[in-house]
C-alpha cells in the first residue's frame, strides 16, 4: 500500500540549495516510517500483512502537485492519463495536502478514481463539501475557536490596536471574519488588514509593496494566519531586521515560525507568540528520531540528502557518494530551525491518518475473513474504493491515548499551547510553552498564561504597548475622534460633580448626593456635615458675644431698677424701659437658637421667637416715642390730645403691635413652618444642616412687618427730635432706629448671597448688632448719668436745665408738678 506524502518544496530561488529551506518537513516523512514500522510490528492490527508506502514531492506548486499525482497514477515514465504502468493497484489511499490548495489539486484528480484521500493539513470548510470532494477526508482538528484564543491573548495584555495578516483564500477570509467580530466584542480595533497572495507569481510581485506596508506601520502587534507556504513572503522581506524586531507576531500553529533562510538570523521573530496544537507525545517517537541515521536506512535517498543539508556537509567530489559526513550524528543535535525533536502537528496528524487506514484495512479483512475461506488471497486484497465506506465511520484510540475520528462531524475542537519563540546567543533558539487555550473547559481554565516566562525583545523585555491612544486614567473619559476607530480617542476630564474610577471610562458618573469628587475626580469622598457648631471658634465667639450682651443688658436693667425713683428713670417711662430691656435680653439670647445642630424645635423657634421679641422691642420704642409726643402736644390748653394720654396707652401700643406679629407667626407655623434640611449643593464638599424657612413669603412678611414698625418709629422719633432734651428721647431713638434700619437693610442682600454657616452667622450678627445698637443708643447715655454724673439726676438740675433753655416747660408751672411728672412717667 502506498501513501502520497508531500515533503520538500521547491527552493524559492536559485540561490538556495536543495533542501536548504524546508528540511524540517522531513519529520513528516519520518512519522510515516515510524507509524508503518509500528503497525507492521503489531501482531493484532494487520497480521501477516506488510504495510508499505511511497513518497512523492508536491513542491508547493499546483503544476507540480498535479504532475506528482499523475506520475503516481501512471507510473514511472511518461505520464499517460487513464493508463497505469506501475503498481497503483496495490495502493489503497493517499495521505497528502499540507495546504488546502494542494489538497484541492490532488482531490480533483483522485475523485475520478474514487480514491480515498486523507488530508493532514489545517481543517478547511471548503474541503468538507462532499459534493465536490466526496472521497476526501480531513484528519486535523477544527480551528473553530482559534480566533477566540487569539483575542483572549490580545485582551489579556491590554492591546487594542492590532494588524491582521491572512492568506488570500477562503480559509483566510473565514478567519478574518471571525476574528474581526470577536475583536469588536472585546473593544479591540484593526489597524490594518493585509491579504497574502497564495500564488507564486503574485508572491514575487508583492516583495516590494506588501511587506513594507506591514513592517513600516506603527502597529506593534500583528496577527498572522496562514500556513508556512503562504507566509513565505515574510521570510523574503527586504525590510531591515531591526525594524521587524520591534513587532510582536502572533501566529497560528500552521506557520512554522522557527524556519528561516540561511542568510537571515533568528532575531527576526524573537519574542513571537504562536498557537500550536496541544497534543500528547507519541510514545517512542522521540527515541526513534534519536536513532535515525543514514547508515540505518542506506536505501533512503531523501535521508541522505537531508543529512547533507542539515549538517552542512561540504561538497567534495572526491568523496564517494555513499559516504556521509557525520554519519553517526544525531538529529537531536540540530538547532530548532533545522529539526524539531518534538512531534509537530502535521506529523501527529499523519501518524493518525496512517493508523486510520490500518484500522480500516483491519475491519475489511475481518469482514472478508468471515465470508470466505482464508485461502483466497486474491479475493482478500481490498480495492481502494472499498475504503470509503469504512473511513467515514472509523474511530480509535491512538498510542498517546487520544480518541481519533475521521468523521468531520465528530472531530474534536482543537486545543492550543501558547508558545514563545526565543532566540538565544550562539544561534540557539527554542519554543517555550508560556500558556494554553483549551476551549469548552470549566470556567477559569480556558485560558492560562504565564507572563513572566515570556521573552519580548532584547532591550527591556517589557510588555509592548499596542494601543492607538494612550489610556485615559481615572478622572477622565474617552472622547471619540471623528472618523477614527473606537480605540482612537482623546481624554477629557470629567465634568464638575462627576468621577471616573476606571481606566478608559466611556462615561463619567455622578457622585451620590452625600458624596463629592476629590480633586483628581477619580473617587467620591463623603461630604463633611457642617453647621454652626458651638465647639468651633466662630460658634464660641458668637456665643460669648451673645452671653456678654445679654448680661450687659441685664446689668442695665438692674441699674434702672436700682435708680427707678430718680427723675431720669421716671421721665423715660419705667414700664416701657423695663419692657424694652427685657425684650432686648431675649433678643440677644434668641441668637443661641441659631447655634448648634438644627432640630425641629429649634427651627420652629428660631425665626418666630426672634420676630416676636424684636417686635416687642420695636413696639416698646414706638410706644415711648408716641407717649413723648402726646405728652408735649397735650399740655396745651384745650388740646384734644389729652384724652389719649392714659397710663395704659403704652401697654396697648406694645400689645397691639406685638399681637399682629404673633398672628403672622401663628399663620406661618400653621401653614408651612420652618423645618431642618440637609443642603447638599450650596457648598462644595459639604452637607449643610440648616433650617429651611418653609414659607418664604411668610418669612419676608414677618421681616417686612418689623421693618414697617422700625420705619414708623424712625419717622415719629425724627418728628419729635426738637422737643425739650430733658424729657425727650427722640434724638436717641432716631439714631437707634437709623442703626437698626441700616443693619437690617444690609442684612437682606447679604443673607441672600450667603451659604451655609455664613448665612446663619449673618443673621446672628444682624440680631446682635441691631440689638446692641438699641441698647447703646437709648440706655448707655442714661446709665452714664445714673452712675457717673449723679448730680445731674436731680429735680433742681432738671428745672435749671429747663429755665436756661427757655423751653415750653417754663410756661405753665402748675403742669410741671409732681402730678405732671407722674403723668409722663405712667
Amino acid at each position: 500500500m502506498g501513501t502520497g506524502e508531500e515533503l520538500f518544496k521547491s527552493p524559492p530561488n536559485k540561490a538556495c540549495k536543495p533542501y536548504q529551506w524546508l528540511y524540517k518537513n522531513y519529520q513528516q516523512a519520518l512519522s510515516v516510517v515510524f507509524a508503518v514500522d509500528e503497525i507492521n510490528r503489531d501482531p493484532y492490527l494487520l497480521p501477516n500483512i506488510s504495510f508499505g508506502f511511497h513518497l512523492y514531492n508536491a513542491y508547493h506548486s499546483d503544476e507540480k502537485t498535479l504532475e506528482s499525482s499523475l506520475q503516481w497514477l501512471s507510473g514511472q515514465g511518461k505520464l499517460i492519463p487513464n493508463y497505469s504502468c506501475g503498481e497503483k493497484d496495490k495502493s489503497v489511499a493517499v495521505i497528502g495536502g499540507a495546504t488546502s490548495a494542494l489538497s484541492v489539486q490532488m482531490g480533483t484528480l483522485l475523485n475520478l478514481y474514487k480514491f480515498p484521500q486523507i488530508s493532514y493539513g489545517p481543517y478547511d470548510s471548503i474541503l468538507s463539501d462532499k459534493v465536490q470532494f466526496p472521497f476526501l477526508y480531513q484528519m486535523a482538528s477544527k480551528d473553530s475557536s482559534l480566533h477566540q484564543g487569539v483575542v483572549r491573548l490580545i485582551v489579556y495584555f491590554e492591546w487594542n490596536w492590532v494588524g491582521l495578516v491572512v492568506s488570500d483564500d477562503m480559509r483566510g477570509e473565514e478567519f478574518l471574519w471571525e476574528i474581526r467580530g470577536e475583536m469588536a466584542k472585546n473593544g479591540v480595533c484593526v489597524s490594518f488588514t493585509e491579504k497574502i497572495p497564495v500564488s507564486e507569481r503574485t508572491h514575487m510581485e508583492s516583495h516590494d509593496t506588501f511587506m513594507p506596508r506591514i513592517i513600516m506601520s506603527a502597529t506593534k502587534v500583528i496577527v498572522i494566519h496562514g500556513d508556512t507556504d503562504s507566509l513565505m513572503i515574510l521570510r523574503y522581506s527586504g525590510v531591515p531586521i531591526m525594524i521587524i524586531r520591534w513587532k510582536v507576531w502572533i501566529a497560528t500553529s500552521h506557520w512554522d515560525i522557527t524556519m528561516r533562510p540561511l542568510y537571515h538570523d533568528g532575531h527576526t521573530f524573537h519574542g513571537a507568540l504562536t498557537f500550536s496544537h496541544l497534543m500528547r507525545e507519541i510514545p517512542g517517537f522521540k527515541t526513534f528520531l534519536k536513532a535515525v541515521t543514514p547508515s540505518k536506512y542506506p536505501d533512503d535517498i531523501l535521508l541522505k540528502g537531508f543529512w547533507l543539508s542539515a549538517f552542512k556537509c561540504p561538497d567534495q567530489p572526491e568523496y564517494p557518494e555513499q559516504e556521509i559526513c557525520l554519519p553517526n550524528a544525531s538529529l537531536e543535535s540540530l538547532p530548532l530551525c533545522s529539526f524539531d525533536m518534538t512531534i509537530s502537528g502535521f506529523s501527529y496528524t499523519i501518524y493518525n491518518a496512517i493508523y486510520a487506514v490500518a484500522w480500516v484495512m483491519h475491519k475489511i479483512f475481518m469482514r472478508k475473513s468471515e465470508e470466505i475461506s482464508m485461502g483466497d488471497d486474491e479475493y482478500l486484497e481490498p480495492h481502494s474504493w472499498q475504503l470509503n465506506y469504512f473511513l467515514k465511520d472509523i474511530q480509535f484510540n491512538n498510542s498517546a491515548g487520544d480518541q481519533v475520528f475521521v468523521d468531520e462531524n465528530k472531530s474534536s475542537e482543537a486545543q492550543y499551547a501558547i508558545m514563545n519563540y526565543v532566540f538565544f546567543p550562539k544561534e540557539i533558539d527554542e519554543l517555550v510553552k508560556v500558556g494554553q487555550f483549551v476551549p469548552k473547559t470549566p470556567l477559569g481554565q480556558v485560558f492560562k498564561i504565564c507572563q513572566d516566562a515570556i521573552m519580548w525583545n532584547w532591550m527591556d523585555n517589557k510588555v509592548p504597548r499596542a494601543v492607538c491612544s494612550d489610556s485615559c486614567g481615572p478622572g477622565f473619559r474617552k472622547t471619540p475622534l471623528e472618523g477614527q476607530p473606537a480605540c482612537c480617542f482623546d481624554c477629557s476630564p470629567c465634568s464638575e460633580g462627576e468621577i471616573s474610577s476606571q481606566i478608559d471610562a466611556e462615561h463619567c458618573m455622578k457622585c451620590p448626593e452625600t458624596e463629592y469628587p476629590n480633586k483628581q475626580r477619580d473617587r467620591c469622598l463623603s461630604k463633611a456635615v457642617t453647621f454652626l457648631n458651638l465647639k468651633e471658634p466662630l460658634g464660641m465667639t458668637l456665643t460669648f458675644m451673645t452671653v456678654f450682651l445679654s448680661l450687659l443688658t441685664a446689668l442695665v436693667l438692674g441699674v434702672f431698677v436700682k435708680f427707678q425713683d430718680t427723675p431720669i428713670v421716671k421721665a423715660n417711662n419705667r414700664t416701657l424701659s423695663y419692657t424694652l430691656l427685657i425684650s432686648l435680653i431675649f433678643c440677644f439670647l434668641c441668637s443661641l437658637l441659631f447655634i448648634g445642630h438644627p432640630s425641629i424645635v429649634t427651627c420652629l423657634l428660631q425665626q418666630t421667637v426672634f420676630a416676636v421679641v424684636f417686635t416687642v422691642a420695636i413696639s416698646s420704642i414706638l410706644a415711648k416715642t408716641i407717649i413723648v409726643i402726646l405728652a408735649f402736644r397735650g399740655i396745651r390748653p384745650g388740646s384734644r390730645i389729652r384724652m389719649f394720654i392714659h397710663p395704659r396707652m403704652s401697654i396697648y401700643v406694645v400689645l397691639i403691635c406685638s399681637g399682629i406679629q404673633v398672628i403672622f407667626c401663628g399663620i406661618w407655623l400653621g401653614t408651612y413652618p420652618p423645618f431642618p434640611e440637609a443642603d447638599m449643593h450650596s457648598e462644595y464638599g459639604h452637607i449643610i444642616i440648616r433650617c429651611n424657612e418653609g414659607s418664604t413669603f411668610a418669612f419676608y412678611c414677618v421681616l417686612g412687618y418689623m421693618g414697617f414698625l422700625a420705619l414708623a418709629t424712625f419717622i415719629v422719633a425724627f418728628l419729635a427730635r426738637n422737643l425739650p432734651d430733658t424729657f425727650n428721647e427722640a434724638k436717641f431713638i432716631t439714631f437707634s432706629m437709623l442703626v437698626f434700619c441700616s443693619v437690617w437693610a444690609t442684612f437682606l442682600p447679604t443673607y441672600q448671597s450667603s451659604k451655609g454657616k455664613a448665612m446663619v452667622t449673618v443673621e446672628i450678627f444682624s440680631i446682635l448688632a441691631s440689638s446692641a445698637g438699641l441698647l447703646s443708643c437709648i440706655f448707655i447715655p442714661k446709665c452714664y448719668v445714673l452712675l457717673l454724673k449723679p448730680k445731674r439726676n436731680t429735680q433742681e438740675q432738671i428745672k435749671n436745665n429747663r429755665d436756661s433753655r427757655g423751653n415750653l416747660f417754663s410756661i405753665g408751672q402748675p403742669y410741671t408738678s409732681s402730678c405732671g411728672e407722674n403723668r409722663l412717667e405712667d
